[in-house]
């Protein structure tokens, strides 16, 4: 975010649009905000060991550090995580003390926060597949939001369950993470819809302005041979089966409905495109889809304001990726795909999640014993080249794709 427009930090607060307005979301010269994720993942593995990142990467201890170095950096909103199983240990009781000193440090910086209430992790004692996960967490987002509502004075922001898409499949599928499940990957993808659509239901409740970003995967897939492209095309298209489900085009018995859809979050990595059935399309590759053209497609089904929820890539090939990634986006803006953030994700190096071989991806480095991070210079280079052309692109109406 260009250092000279503070007010652009609440450009994301605007109220949601209603289901008959979807066709005006469409808002290209809205100012593009660029914004920190901190990784907040806390699955169990396979080996039954619960993942905790924000302690492992010591944001829960240097919030109040990490926020103003965002911000430092002309970064004046984020995505961070709370913590669910560490809050709510017995039932319909909650120890918000994990949190509240997060989200009051984040305040002090003046970095605005999108929320993940759910970010792959869910108390001990609760079963997944149970009526009582989507009526605990309905619970638990309804209090979350009290307290976020109760220390604001703009409307909160929520992602109710982070990757739907990406937790079906490794958790429910192949039994990479909790539950895991094997081959009961679109059980848990309906599962986690309904957690989803609940959970909307129960913040309005309390807190009707609150906003909310559906972060998912955006993959392409293309097919090695004339034979596989049935199949690519199949493969390509359920990336849109969650959204669909809340939105209610697709298994409206599920209580989806197009209320449900605000922020649409796409999270695009090096790795989102691949060959039915074979390896990675690198960038530059003539099977390589413009990233441009993802944007397009995602808009065009689903109408709604959209943000690079995720992106990043590890070692040197930090700055190349946000630059090809940055310009992408001015591009779709260009032709009036309304892209209103790019997330920085994570931005801080991290433990792998199975292996804890330190991944370099951040702009910021593991902290020393005071909590201070050295920076990346390269990226933080390319981060400030690109606020700078964001910003000139918003001055010329975002018609500038460079």
């Amino acid at each position: 975010m260009p250092p000279n427009e503070p007010d652009s930090a609440t450009a994301l607060s605007k109220p949601p649009p209603r289901p008959h307005q979807a066709g005006a979301v469409s808002r290209s010269s809205a100012p593009i905000l660029l914004l920190g994720g901190f990784e907040c993942s806390s699955q169990r593995r396979l080996d039954g060991r619960r993942l905790d990142l924000l302690a492992a990467t010591g944001h829960d201890r240097w919030a109040l550090a990490d926020y103003r170095a965002l911000a430092e950096h002309g970064l004046h909103a984020a995505r961070d995580g709370l913590r669910w199983h560490l809050i709510e240990t017995t039932p319909g009781r909650y120890d918000w003390s994990s949190f509240l000193p997060m989200l009051r440090a984040a305040q002090t910086a003046g970095v605005q926060v999108m929320w993940d209430l759910c970010h792959y992790g869910w108390p001990d004692d609760l079963d997944i597949w149970s009526e009582a996960f989507i009526e605990r967490f309905a619970g638990f987002a309804a209090e979350a939001a009290r307290i976020v509502a109760g220390e604001l004075s703009e409307p909160p922001f929520f992602c109710t369950v982070n990757e739907i898409s990406y937790w079906a499949w490794a958790g429910g599928e192949i039994g990479r993470m909790g539950p895991l499940a094997l081959g009961q990957g679109p059980a848990l993808k309906r599962q986690l819809v309904r957690a989803s659509i609940a959970a909307t239901t129960a913040v309005r409740a309390v807190a009707p302005q609150a906003r909310f970003l559906h972060a998912e995967p955006s993959i392409h897939v293309a097919a090695g041979s004339p034979e596989s492209e049935e199949a690519a095309a199949a493969y390509r298209t359920v990336q849109y089966e969650a959204l669909d489900m809340v939105s209610g085009r697709l298994a409206p018995e599920l209580g989806g409905n197009p209320d449900c859809l605000d922020l649409v979050g796409v999270n695009f990595y090096p790795d989102n495109q691949w060959y039915h059935g074979g390896g990675t399309i690198p960038l530059g590759h003539h099977a390589y889809r413009p990233f441009r053209e993802m944007l397009a497609e995602v808009h065009a089904r689903y109408q709604r304001p959209l943000m690079v929820s995720e992106t990043g890539a590890e070692g040197t090939a930090r700055p190349a990726w946000l630059h090809y990634v940055c310009a992408e986006v001015r591009a779709a803006r260009s032709i009036g795909v309304p892209v209103e953030g790019v997330c920085l994700y994570p931005i801080l190096n991290y433990p792998g999640w199975e292996d804890e071989r330190l991944c370099e991806v951040g702009l910021f480095t593991s902290p020393d014993e005071d909590g201070r991070r050295a920076c990346c210079a390269e990226f933080a280079s390319e981060i400030a080249r690109q606020q700078h052309l964001f910003s000139e692109a918003d001055m010329h109406g975002g018609n500038d794709a460079r």
